[in-house]
């Protein structure tokens, strides 16, 4: 008999020959390795490169759209493909869902931009561009609508109910645009472009208040954390800058820069909901999770065979989501991800302290400033505390994170 070398990363064990324990879902959908010390799931349907990835309806649903022309949305639970959407004649690049997840917009090398009913599968809408359609992104409110594209480097605005072009900034930035998204109170729009810049554009003053220039290669990527003060953005360069642009302080001291995570260009990002952690995919077909606050790789998840294109955190920051050219859609679940011994180390040499949370009593960080008799519960126990008395009508005091 002949023997089997296993060359596995000890975080994200996936072994794909005989010798496997996968468990399957009878559509043979969802696939999880009982060993590995993150447990995750792979949702496999999509016939070329996946190019985005989205929670919604509240983390139930997935929307990713592919190379394959199609977009679809996936059922959490189940994994099952609910809705397949057809109509683009060539790659789709992106999709976005609108905030109150009824309709949602995709961009597409044939330059128009599309925005569909999520429950029927009808064109409500279609736009046209003077270039190929690099990204899309539905405002907060789902008012408007904000895309970029290459060629002719234009951010458009769109009023989201007609499709009506509301700006049209031709030559925004001096090559293509690679992704944009809106901060928070949808009063700005951050752009990143293969120009190497980084621009804010106001949409009520309809100029660019803010150009930032640290990276030295393509910016591909960028995400503002909830408050709006940090934003991040990715680069070809393998790093990724966070900037606090509501003070403006990166004017005298710059971005701050978490670096040694990826090993190939980063491609996406995303902050958590309570800005604590930051998830970034890159060409190393590699998924990273950051301390956010402490500036440092906590996590690498390793299991993807391609370039890892985007990422998003759920809602309550116990899943990861990716997505990537291998064709693959993967859950990652960071739940417990504190008590596996290269996180615990990692966080001790970023200075951390680790304790024990009263509630459920999971290890957690704490800075070495920090006092533990009052940061006694974990994060996720702090939320669900919080969510717990807002059901009830309680007044308590807002736990600061």
């Amino acid at each position: 008999m002949t023997e089997v070398a296993l060359d596995f990363d000890p975080l994200a064990l996936e072994v794909t020959n005989e010798l496997s324990n996968i468990s399957r879902s009878k559509t043979g959908t969802w696939e999880h390795e009982d060993l590995a010390q993150v447990r995750y799931k792979v949702l496999r349907g999509h016939k070329e490169g996946i190019n985005c990835c989205q929670f919604c309806v509240n983390d139930t649903r997935i929307l990713t759209a592919a190379d394959d022309k199609t977009c679809s949305l996936w059922n959490v639970e189940t994994g099952d493909r609910e809705h397949k959407y057809e109509g683009h004649p060539t790659c789709i690049t992106q999709c976005h869902m609108s905030p109150d997840n009824t309709k949602f917009v995709s961009s597409c090398w044939d330059k128009r931009i599309r925005v569909w009913d999520v429950e029927t599968g009808q064109i409500l809408w279609t736009g046209i561009q003077g270039g190929i359609g690099t990204c899309c992104q539905f405002s907060h409110n789902g008012k408007i609508i904000a895309t970029g594209t290459d060629l002719d480097n234009c951010l458009t605005i769109w009023d989201a109910q007609n499709g009506a072009a509301i700006q049209s900034n031709k030559k925004h930035h001096g090559s293509s645009i690679t992704s944009c998204k809106f901060s928070p109170d949808d009063s700005r729009v951050c752009t990143t472009s293969m120009d190497k810049i980084t621009k804010l554009w106001d949409v009520g003053s309809k100029q660019t208040t803010i150009k930032l220039g640290g990276h030295i290669n393509i910016v591909s990527c960028c995400c503002f954390n909830k408050d709006e003060r940090r934003l991040c953005t990715g680069s070809w360069d393998k790093q990724l800058q966070v900037w606090d642009v509501s003070t403006g302080v990166y004017r005298t001291e710059g971005p701050v820069t978490f670096s040694k995570g990826h090993e190939g260009s980063v491609s996406a990002c995303k902050f958590s909901q309570d800005g604590s952690m930051l998830v970034s995919g890159a060409y190393d077909q590699t998924v990273v999770v950051w301390d956010a606050e402490n500036c440092g790789p906590k996590l690498t998840l390793k299991g993807h065979s391609d370039w890892v294109t985007d990422v998003d955190f759920s809602q309550d920051m116990k899943w990861i989501l990716s997505c990537s050219r291998d064709h693959t859609i993967r859950l990652w679940n960071i739940e417990n991800s504190d008590n596996i011994p290269v996180v615990l180390e990692n966080k001790k040499n970023m200075g951390l302290k680790i304790v024990k949370c009263n509630e459920c009593g999971k290890p957690f960080s704490i800075s070495h400033l920090d006092d533990p008799q009052e940061l006694k519960m974990c994060v996720f126990c702090r939320l669900q505390s919080t969510r717990a008395a807002i059901n009830l009508n309680i007044d308590i005091e807002m736990p600061e994170f």
